[in-house]
């Protein structure tokens, strides 16, 4: 089961399980991790499973900024809208980072492009 990690240096302090998307992320009660962080919004991000358009047998973890104040960065590049996440990435929010872990994840990027040629 993927799950998200909030890290503080380097060190896993909490897990969410991504078993029930979405999972909506920000500085409000009524978000799954709620974040008092003054560069938090109240509804900051989204994470949520959806199907490979490409290969249905396998599921994208996707990352959604909701129009942030502050925005929202992957890897240390600010997002716009939707990404996909992988296994490994780092998402920060606020002062706040999380590390997506899914071992069971397959990176299909690089079928897809031999597919297409």
């Amino acid at each position: 089961m993927a799950q998200l990690a909030q890290l503080i240096d380097d060190v896993v302090v909490n897990k969410f399980d991504l078993d029930k998307t979405p999972l909506t992320i920000g500085r409000h009660a009524d978000n799954r991790v709620q974040i008092d962080d003054g560069a938090v919004s109240g509804r900051h991000a989204v994470v949520s499973i959806r199907k490979n358009p490409d290969f249905p047998e396998y599921q994208e973890i996707v990352l959604e900024d909701l129009g942030s104040t502050n925005g929202t960065r992957v890897n240390g590049e600010k997002i716009k809208g939707k990404v996909i996440l992988n296994h490994g990435d780092v998402v920060k929010i606020g002062w706040n980072e999380f590390k997506l872990i899914d071992s069971k994840q397959k990176n299909l990027a690089s079928t897809v492009h031999m597919l297409q040629d």
